[in-house]
């Protein structure tokens, strides 16, 4: 069964770096947009970043200039460079993909999510 799994989240005082991966396993036969999306407390989950199995990219403005997303189809795996951290961008991250598994039909699936708690 298609699984994702986040690493990378934890405390970090503002300006600081943090580096979240996303790794896809199971029965994946094919993998098209992958991305991260983010909630707060008391808020909306929110798009972050997106990317294409071609490589096209799509940020929010609150992370545009200060996060990356890149990935690697070898690894079924997703990236997000955190620079230049606020304590706005404290939340829990969640990596979606959309994969095409076993049964072969084209689903969202989401990971469990990986705090990022952002100090001023």
């Amino acid at each position: 069964q298609v699984q994702l799994l986040e690493s990378g989240g934890g405390l970090v005082q503002a300006g600081g770096s943090l580096r979240l991966s996303c790794a896809a396993s199971g029965s994946i036969f094919s993998i098209r947009a992958m991305g991260w999306y983010r909630q707060a407390p008391t808020k909306q989950r929110e798009l972050v970043a997106s990317i294409t199995s071609g490589g096209s990219t799509v940020y929010a403005d609150s992370g545009k200039g200060r996060f990356t997303i890149s990935r690697d189809n070898a690894r079924n795996s997703v990236y997000l460079q955190m620079d230049s951290l606020k304590p706005e961008d404290t939340a829990v991250y969640y990596c979606n993909a959309e994969i095409r598994g076993d049964p072969p039909t084209w689903y969202d699936y989401w990971g469990q999510g990986t705090q990022v708690t952002v100090s001023s």
